[in-house]
Parts: structure tokens; sequence; C-alpha cells
């Protein structure tokens, strides 16, 4: 998912009924000192109340309190959102497992707390305690990103160190534009194992579960070769 870093001012501008409040004013409630003695609104003010309090439409994800907007997902990203939850519900229901999976848009208020909120691509959540209307209170077991070009380092840096101490089990990262899937095993260390699209990958939470990637791939170049 594409990520966009929201400074302060302009979250402010983007919420309707507080347009009226400026950079300078701002300034004065927020202030804190540089080292040459200037004033700037403080980072890491946001809370899951701002996240709440956007607009209709938007979507943003927090991380120890700075503010991160997200973009729309390309057709790549959602051919293989829909099928992996499919792929993973489907599996979850023939063994009559209790686990849940969830795909985005929703809520995972990953450490339970105000600073951190977000919407992971699918989520498999097996303690179902942690689920209300509301979304996710707490770490899901399993975590899936579909990552785009400009959500790398978030994917592969912010979240894998957010997701790891907030206490998700198993973490990947699926790349369409690479073709492979990075499989963390958070639960017993920062193992990880790289897999292409040609491959069937093991998931780590279930013992005989594999997703085969190749049925995807085979959608990707279809729709590629269409738009030759």
């Amino acid at each position: 998912m594409e990520h966009v870093a929201l400074e302060r001012e302009e979250y402010f501008m983007a919420i309707e009924g507080r347009k009226t409040k400026t950079a300078a004013q701002v300034i004065q409630e927020e202030e804190c000192d540089t080292e040459e003695g200037g004033r700037f609104p403080k980072r890491g003010l946001y809370t899951t109340a701002d996240i709440e309090a956007l607009p209709e439409g938007e979507r943003a994800e927090l991380i120890d309190g700075e503010m991160f907007m997200m973009a729309t997902p390309t057709w790549a990203h959602q051919t293989l959102l829909v099928g992996m939850s499919a792929d993973i519900r489907q599996y979850i229901r023939e063994h009559k497992g209790r686990c849940k999976v969830v795909p985005a848009p929703f809520g995972v208020y990953i450490k339970d707390d105000e600073r951190n909120f977000v919407e992971p691509d699918i989520i498999v959540i097996c303690d179902r305690d942690k689920l209300d209307n509301k979304g996710c209170h707490g770490a899901p077991d399993w975590v899936i990103e579909i990552v785009s070009p400009s959500s790398k380092y978030m994917d592969r840096v912010r979240k894998l160190a957010l997701y790891k101490e907030a206490g998700v089990r198993e973490y990947w990262i699926v790349d369409p534009m690479q073709r492979n899937v990075t499989v963390y095993d958070l639960e017993h260390g920062n193992d990880l194992n790289v897999y292409s699209f040609t491959d069937r990958v093991k998931v780590g939470i279930y013992e005989e579960f594999e997703i085969d990637f190749n049925e995807y791939l085979e959608e990707l170049k279809e729709f590629e070769a269409g738009g030759e």
C-alpha cells in the first residue's frame, strides 16, 4: 500500500471544520526548540483520535505518533489481496479453524495504545477477543503487506520493527513488481526466507498450509499482456 507522510499542518487543513487553524497557531500551541533556536510543530503528536476524525474516505496509518496517508491501491495489489484472502479463508473453513482472515480496509490498534494504528493488507487473528466492530485490538497472528514502490521502506523497515515489537507471529511482504514473497518468522526470531511467485510458500502458523503463487502470477501476466 502506498503511503505519504503527513505534516501536522496538512492534517489540520484536511479536517473539515478545522481549516481555520494556521501554521502559526500550531507552532504556538506545540512549539519546541531546534538546535538553531527556531521553532516548529512537534512531530509524533498524532493519536488514534486524529485517525478516527479523518473525513469519510480518507485512510491513514499511525506509527509512533507519525501519520501516513494511504493511496489508492493498484490492480495488481487488489488481485493479490482478493486471491490470498480467499485462499486463506477457504483453508480455515475446510479445517474448521477458529482464526479469522480479514482483508483491508480494517483497523488494527497494533499495540492497543493511542500512538499506533495500521491497516495491513491482510491479517489473520486467532484470538477472537481482540476483534470488535471497530477493529483488532492488539497484534494479529499473521500479517501480510503487499508492497508498492512508495511503501518499500515502510513495509520492510518501519512495519517490520513495529510488528515484531507488538508480537506478530508471522509477517509476509508480497512484492508484485519483483514477483517474490519475503517471509519473517517473528515468533522465533528474525529468520527470513524469500520465495518466488513460482513457489509454494509454507505458512508458519499452520502445519500443512501452503499458498501456491503460480495462480496469482498467471492472472497478473494475463492482465499485463492485455495492456500491451
